[in-house]
Parts: structure tokens; sequence; C-alpha cells
């Protein structure tokens, strides 16, 4: 598989990681949109948000659980979490991600977390 997500979870490429456990990888986004720009990857390859099923949602929710767990360690009380999917949404790495963004008012642009 030639998924750049797959290659940062399998240590190939590396990352400024800022969360790992054995489910969730989160690091800094290379090409931020605000001043706090994470990245949150489920480690199971699961390619977009059109392929999360009964057999692994439950990945879904540790990620909004590490999301909340980085706000609260990092004293961030407002933020955003995002997911692209499809191509016309802007998803560019078809490895199911959320971005985490803040440290800035964010706005509504059409460019917003690529």
């Amino acid at each position: 598989m030639d998924c750049i997500f797959c290659k940062i979870i399998a240590g190939e490429i590396p990352c400024a990681k800022v969360f790992e456990d054995e489910t969730v990888l989160c690091f800094k986004d290379i090409q931020p949109s605000a001043p706090i720009h994470y990245l949150i990857i489920p480690k199971m390859h699961i390619s977009a948000a059109s392929e999360i099923t009964s057999e692994n949602s439950a990945v879904v929710a540790r990620i909004f659980e590490v999301a909340a767990e980085i706000a609260r360690n990092e004293g961030i009380s407002d933020y955003r979490v995002i997911t692209n999917c499809g191509e016309d949404a802007c998803q560019s790495v078809f490895h199911l991600h959320f971005h985490f963004v803040a440290g800035t008012k964010l706005g509504w642009g059409k460019d917003f977390a690529r």
C-alpha cells in the first residue's frame, strides 16, 4: 500500500508526534491552516469517512477522546475537528484523518483544513 499516513505510522516517514497509543496517532500538520493544526489518524487504514462501519467505528470515538485529551493537556478551550470525505471535499490523503485546529478565531474559508 502506498499510503503516506501508513508509512508515518510504520515509522518510515518522520512526524512531530503529539500523541500516540495503540489505536491512534496525532502529529503536527506540515502545512498548518491555524497556529495549532494537528492530524489525528487511526492506525488502522480506513480510506475515508465513507468507509466507517460498525466493525471499525470505535476508532472514531477514540479519535474524539484523544482530541478532548489533547485540548485539556494543552489548555485549549476552543477548537475544531474536521474530516474531509472525497476529492470534491478536499480530501488529499485517502487515509481517514481528522484535523484538530485551534489557536485563532476560526472562519469558514473554502480551503480551510485541506
